[in-house]
């Protein structure tokens, strides 16, 4: 795959990192290989730092990961695909795996640690979904179209927390509605961990770093940047528009492309309800998803 430069909407980070960095970057399968990690950081009053990923790593996950070197005095990064967020068997399987990789990347960019457990480490044998109360959050957008996606991630966000025991967690705002969850279930279940949302890092082009991004080719790139070409303009434009007539003329210039859109929409940045009146909303989140290539691409920016 062809080489992009990128940027990232926040600023660039200078990883100062010192402490725990001139440490081999230690590598984790159990739960119970934790434990004297763990133990050594208290013992020092060493900070933890989390990236929690799926491996197929990218910039945009090394941007993260930066940020919580700069933050903490040590960085685990978890490499996990979740089953139980896939509604689509088919997706699960050709997820990209990446694992050599992954490591080195990580190892390079200065992790303290990677944690790679099992489906049967995490769930055991009742691999399943637990019942979050997810007041909401998860109604529309990817819920829709992905139905009990967000209770996987949910379920296993709460128990990579509950196992790993950071202190701040990154995820980046190309999930958005994902981010509100988390912060959620953090809430929720009273974990001390403070979750941050982290701006999404961009090709040049605009299109949003991504793993899914790897199965598409040289020109699915260049022709998947109208995703994020099409929500500037949104962002323009929504003055001249209702929420339902804005919609429409995204979905049309849609229909000059090569990409099938799924949905447009726009959500209440901090309750993700769906927008029907400008007025009525302080601060707005326009979210798309679209097929490239058979590729499904998400990516959302704030509308104002």
């Amino acid at each position: 795959m062809q080489k992009y430069s990128f940027f990232v909407n926040n600023s660039i980070y200078n990883n100062s990192f010192t402490r725990c960095n001139a440490l081999k970057m230690q590598v984790f399968q159990r739960i119970t290989e934790l434990t004297g990690f763990q133990q050594e950081l208290r013992s020092k009053g060493h900070s933890l730092g989390f990236v929690a990923t799926m491996g197929a790593l990218h910039e945009g996950h090394l941007t993260l990961l930066r940020r919580s070197l700069e933050e903490n005095d040590a960085s685990i990064v978890s490499i996990f695909v979740n089953p139980t967020q896939f509604n689509n068997s088919e997706d699960l399987e050709k997820y990209p795996r990446r694992t050599d990789e992954d490591l080195a990347l990580l190892r390079e960019a200065g992790a303290t640690a990677v944690f790679m457990p099992s489906v049967e480490e995490i769930y055991g044998s009742d691999v399943k979904s637990e019942e979050i109360d997810l007041i909401g959050l998860d109604i529309g957008m990817e819920g829709e179209f992905r139905p009990g996606h967000f209770q996987g991630v949910a379920t296993v966000v709460k128990r990579l927390f509950e196992f790993i025991k950071p202190q701040k967690a990154y995820f980046g705002n190309k999930d958005y509605q994902q981010v509100l969850i988390v912060q959620h279930v953090a809430r929720i279940f009273n974990l001390p961990v403070e979750v941050i949302g982290v701006s999404t890092a961009r090709y040049e082009s605009g299109l949003a770093m991504s793993s899914r991004n790897y199965r598409l080719s040289e020109q699915g790139m260049k022709d998947a940047a109208i995703i994020y070409r099409e929500m500037k303009w949104a962002g323009e434009h929504y003055q001249k528009f209702s929420p339902s007539e804005l919609k429409n003329e995204v979905a049309e210039h849609f229909k000059q492309s090569s990409l099938e859109l799924e949905y447009i929409e726009f959500a209440d940045s901090q309750s993700m309800k769906i927008v029907e009146n400008w007025l009525e909303h302080q601060s707005v989140r326009v979210l798309m998803a679209a097929y490239c290539e058979g590729v499904r691409l998400i990516d959302n920016t704030s509308l104002y």
